[in-house]
């Protein structure tokens, strides 16, 4: 189960892609269950949904590869990183960290994890992606300060650019969320996946100004 999450975003450690380079471009999404689409088909789910809100933006070249496995923490993705981001990726969103924040995990500890996976990316040259996350308020506002900066200090450190809030669109509108009130619908999650196709555009795909 999840909280809402924050979703902080994007570094480039390779080159930005032009529209229109590299057909087959791979993004992989590596999460939870709000990758992997919790009560919803694999069609409705925020990687699909964010490939067809790139494609509506010239930006078709793109195949968004679902790696999200429901209940993950940071240390369970970075004990599968390697085989969910397989050879051929391109890039990776790095969208972990609410079920330690559930699960009242030290904030310290999913710093260290989404850390180690910045830098096995980083070594591989992809272009990264990190997703930020909320700690829920019931945990205090102890907690919550050393989780919700972690974010923030950890992209800084690692030069990796900052996406602000992943479920912004949705968390404070429940008629866009599943009867849990903590998962999107398949409406939520495409209300989700516009602000954030227009940042990837604007920062990790860079497409060429038009000519006059």
């Amino acid at each position: 189960m999840f909280h809402l999450v924050v979703i902080g975003l994007l570094a480039l450690a390779a080159p930005a892609m032009a529209a229109g380079d590299e057909p087959g471009y791979r993004l992989v999404l590596i999460g939870d269950s709000l990758s992997a689409g919790f009560g919803l088909s694999d069609e409705q789910a925020l990687p699909a949904a964010l490939g067809r809100a790139l494609a509506a933006r010239g930006i078709a070249n793109v195949r968004v590869i679902n790696a999200g496995v429901s209940g993950d923490t940071t240390a369970a993705g970075l004990n599968r990183f390697d085989f969910s981001v397989g050879p051929d990726a391109d890039g990776v969103i790095i969208a972990l960290g609410a079920n330690d924040a559930l699960q009242g995990q030290p904030p310290a500890q999913a710093r260290t994890n989404l850390a180690a996976m910045i830098d096995r990316a980083q070594v591989r040259g992809l272009d990264i992606v990190l997703a930020g996350m909320l700690a829920p308020i019931n945990l205090g506002e102890t907690y919550r300060q050393e989780f919700d900066t972690l974010y923030p200090a950890l992209a800084a450190e690692k030069s990796v650019p900052l996406y602000p809030f992943l479920m912004e669109p949705v968390a404070l509108h429940p008629e866009f969320l599943q009867r849990d009130g903590l998962h999107p619908t398949a409406e939520g999650v495409e209300r989700m996946a516009e602000p954030l196709a227009d940042f990837l555009v604007e920062t990790l795909f860079n497409p060429a100004e038009p000519a006059p």
